[in-house]
């Protein structure tokens, strides 16, 4: 396996979905409790500065889309 980098901010695991039912994702159609695809870029001060929620789990931003995001974020 080649050396990967690791990530320079957090990662979140919401195994209790707290954070899921707070950002209202939690996909109530599903067999199991599961969120919609969602994509947050928040900024050092916690604030949401873009997102991407989609009902259709096939539907995802580009990685190229998640980085022109967090480099707004990062200037």
């Amino acid at each position: 396996m080649k050396d990967q980098p690791g990530f320079n901010f957090p990662l979140l695991s919401d195994a209790d979905h707290k954070v899921i039912d707070r950002y209202g994702l939690l996909n109530e159609k599903a067999s199991r409790p599961m969120p919609h695809p969602a994509t947050y870029v928040i900024d050092r001060s916690g604030k949401v500065q873009w997102k991407f929620v989609e009902v259709d789990y096939k539907v995802r931003p580009s990685n190229d889309d998640v980085l022109t995001q967090v480099k707004k974020v990062e200037k």
